[in-house]
């Protein structure tokens, strides 16, 4: 092959742990064969970081390389059992901004085994937020609790890119998947924040559903959806979900994307027990490093080895975690995988849609819209308590600790509205939300109001766990009422 006479992309690459290092040297001895043109830095990552005592599983030097090539090929790696490790997926994305989790999960029937040989999803997961915020604590002998945190930033970004995706290969219709019927403050905001995006795309179809039932529709019809996008969460569930069904989670690569920096990498672990021994299938890195090379403009290396693979699925040279009788032709390891997509680099599939990809091309950008900024207003707490008192002595409590310039509106349990007016049957636990707000209803409440309260609430006996601001924004209410309320 004629040398390409462009500078190679500069690319930081980490072999992992377990089956790493394998399927790592099938993917680059496959995608250097198909014409990439990349110089490689290579860094440690994993078990051996961990073993040195660096929790976040990642040498403080790695991200220099991280910063300088702005594209990361990851293998998967192993984080040790019990407490005090951290996720390195977490932390990269966390650390680098990569906000867009996307995975395409096409089935690649009849050669791989599905119940759904017209599915062809890209799942689009915001990466950084919502509950993997990882902001947790015990607040009560019986209550833990996990913050749920979404912005209206982090998901214009990850749905606009959806859009984009959409648009730039020519998908028809993106959805999204929320639980805002319950949610209505923080999946309500994701859902609001889709329409406004959604209206900016008039030639792409949009359509929201509800989670669950969403969720079923994926499992029971996916050839119904085009590309998805959803909070972090229902993302990673559904992610995996996707491409169980469309064949295999084995055969899954992923994205992740910045604003200046992209990580690509096989959703799957690092499978130590068949490390080292020349079975492991090295699909979904490659198939992450399909997407790396679209990424950094070599779309026509990115077709021809994502054409070869798919004719060699075609041919039924499979690795045993696909292997079938019925279609397969030849069960392979993984370097000898490996050979038989170099050999048909240049061919195309007959069976299977023909990839194809821009040859030249600048990565999706984002822009935010500009918001004007709101008119915020504090008008009451949220006070929580620790406390094994029934709920009307509590109140008698609360109510005197109100006085003299605030009232005690409500008392709930576990998010049950039980006082006042609240039902016998509820069962309590040892964790009270009270909320406070001025005896004149919707006045302006000051924070030396609420510190003399809890001031009060101390020398009453009830140190508060934590409180939440209770605001108006523009007038509107920043805060949910509450079940039973």
């Amino acid at each position: 092959m004629k040398a390409d006479p462009t500078p190679p992309v500069p690319i930081t690459v980490a072999y992992g742990d377990g089956i790493g290092p394998e399927i790592m040297e099938a993917t680059l001895r496959i995608i250097t064969a198909g014409g990439a043109n990349l110089a490689l830095e290579t860094i440690q990552i994993g078990e051996t970081v961990y073993a040195q005592g660096i929790t976040a599983g990642i040498e403080p030097a790695a991200w220099d390389s991280l910063r300088r090539t702005k594209v990361f090929l990851k293998a998967p790696i192993t984080t040790p059992q019990g407490g005090g490790f951290k996720s390195l997926n977490v932390t990269v994305r966390k650390t680098l901004g990569l906000f867009a989790n996307v995975r395409p999960c096409p089935s690649y029937a009849p050669y791989v085994a599905t119940k759904h040989p017209d599915m062809d999803v890209v799942i689009v997961r915001e990466n950084e937020e919502d509950l993997y915020a990882g902001i947790e604590h015990r607040q009560t002998d019986e209550v833990t609790q996990c913050l749920k945190l979404i912005s209206r930033p982090g998901s214009e970004r990850v749905i606009r890119y959806a859009f984009e995706h959409a648009r730039r290969y020519g998908r028809s219709k993106v959805t999204c998947f929320t639980k805002d019927n319950i949610m209505k403050l923080t999946d309500g905001l994701f859902h609001r924040v889709f329409d406004e995006v959604a209206a900016e795309y008039p030639d792409l179809e949009a359509e929201h559903w509800i989670v669950d039932i969403g969720a079923a529709k994926l499992a029971d019809t996916p050839e119904a959806f085009d590309v998805i996008v959803l909070p972090n969460l229902y993302g990673d569930i559904l992610s995996d979900v996707a491409a169980q069904i469309a064949g295999s989670v084995g055969l899954a690569g992923s994205a992740n994307i910045g604003a200046d920096i992209a990580m690509f990498e096989a959703i799957h672990g690092s499978a130590p027990r068949r490390a080292g021994q020349n079975l492991a299938n090295p699909s979904g890195l490659l198939l992450g490093a399909v997407q790396m090379l679209v990424h950094i403009g070599q779309g026509d290396a990115a077709a021809r080895v994502h054409n070869a693979w798919l004719r060699t699925i075609e041919d039924g040279v499979h690795t045993y975690d696909i292997y079938d009788p019925s279609v397969s032709n030849a069960k392979v390891g993984t370097s000898e995988f490996a050979d038989a997509v170099i050999a048909r680099l240049g061919e195309r599939p007959t069976t299977l849609k023909v990839a194809s990809y821009p040859s030249h091309g600048e990565p999706i950008t984002i822009t935010l819209a500009e918001r004007p900024p709101t008119t915020k207003e504090l008008v009451g707490m949220d006070v929580f308590v620790d406390s094994r008192e029934p709920v009307e002595a509590l109140a008698k409590v609360l109510e005197a600790s109100a006085e003299p310039d605030l009232t005690l509106v409500m008392i709930s349990n576990r998010g049950q509205k039980v006082y006042p007016n609240g039902a016998p049957e509820t069962f309590c636990v040892d964790h009270w939300r009270c909320r406070f707000q001025a005896r004149e209803p919707g006045s302006p409440v000051t924070h030396t109001q609420i510190i003399d309260l809890l001031g009060r609430l101390l020398s009453a006996g009830l140190p508060f766990i934590k409180t939440e601001g209770l605001f108006t924004f523009d007038g509107q209410p920043g805060f949910s009422l509450g079940q039973g309320q």
